[in-house]
């Protein structure tokens, strides 16, 4: 078990990490309770499996805002109207599941969701949630963000018509967010302890931006709060079509029915214009793909094709103004490097 920050020394993310295999088989489920009322507010936890019981949890202190991810034997926690009354720190928890079936039931209904559902959760509402089936010994996997309810700038009561509904993280908004929040819980260690806030900000960002598409609210988001939604949007739809010749900032700009100077002034604080971070990100792929020994023997001009350059006399002079040397000595000394 480590505390926040031992993982990194100081020098990653805060983070705490509780794994099951570090306590005796006897007290394991004993102790995971124990964590989940210190971690996050008193719950109740029920399992079938006391004996071969084994669960591990991350969490990631991001300003005011936390990730969690967790891996666990099927369990039920419970909410009630009592513990709520006894301790409710206002968050709401937005979950997404990446395996297994997740069952809320709660005062107006029941909910089920599997892989790739996002669903929204309220601490200050009572509810009970069946993780996985209780005769299964299939392993939980979940992701999931606490923001504190005040921070979110939609009005609570369109929020309130949210809780428990099932959205998808397959597509728009909410793929975004389960990517962002896939990928920083996976490279949390590559993170300084000041990038924290900033990763806070993004996912309290993305968590507006999907809410308020549910609600079909976006104009009640703040603009600055809509402009980093969209940016990020607009980077997901560019990397996802870096091998087309003809994505262009045009292109971008119509798929996303804005105008092309609309589109300039959102990549304003990028430092980069549009065309220039379409082809940062190209030369980024094929630089990583020139440095792959396993790729050695795969012509360069296929490379620099596969990310959107046809033209290899174009890859070749973007390639040596932006990395100081032709794409053949890089691949060159990268290679001999790695052997």
């Amino acid at each position: 078990m480590l505390a926040a920050g031992e993982r990194g020394n100081g020098f990653m993310l805060d983070e705490m990490e509780f794994r099951s295999d570090d306590v005796a088989p006897a007290d394991r489920f004993d102790f995971w309770r124990e964590q989940v009322a210190g971690s996050f507010m008193p719950m109740e936890v029920l399992t079938d499996h006391l004996t071969d019981f084994a669960v591990s949890q991350r969490i990631l202190e991001l300003g005011a805002v936390r990730l969690r991810t967790t891996e666990h034997t099927p369990m039920t926690v419970r909410r009630t109207a009592q513990l709520v009354r006894r301790s409710d720190p206002e968050y709401y928890h937005l979950s997404l599941a990446t395996s297994g079936i997740t069952k809320v039931i709660h005062p107006g209904g029941d909910a089920s969701y599997g892989v790739g559902d996002l669903i929204l959760m309220d601490t200050s509402r009572p509810h009970h949630v069946e993780m996985g089936s209780g005769e299964s010994q299939d392993q939980v996997r979940g992701t999931g963000v606490f923001v504190p309810r005040g921070l979110l700038p939609l009005p609570a009561k369109g929020v309130e018509k949210l809780v428990n509904r099932r959205m998808s993280g397959r597509e728009g908004v909410g793929a975004l967010l389960a990517q962002f929040l896939t990928q920083v819980c996976r490279d949390s260690g590559s993170y300084q302890p000041s990038d924290g806030l900033r990763l806070g900000t993004v996912a309290l960002d993305l968590v507006s931006a999907l809410l308020a598409h549910a609600l079909d609210a976006e104009d009640a988001l703040a603009p600055e709060t809509r402009r980093r939604a969209l940016l990020l949007r607009v980077q997901g739809f560019i990397q996802q079509r870096l091998s087309e010749p003809d994505l262009t900032p045009s292109t971008v700009a119509a798929a996303h029915h804005i105008s092309l100077s609309y589109l300039y002034r959102v990549f304003e604080d990028e430092e980069v214009t549009v065309a220039a971070w379409i082809r940062r990100q190209r030369l980024e792929r094929a630089r990583h793909d020139l440095a792959d020994t396993a790729l050695r023997h795969t012509p360069i001009h296929t490379i620099a094709a596969r990310w959107g350059f046809p033209r290899a006399a174009d890859f070749t002079r973007a390639f040596r103004t932006a990395y100081g040397m032709p794409p053949t000595n890089y691949r060159s000394e990268t290679c001999q490097a790695d052997e």
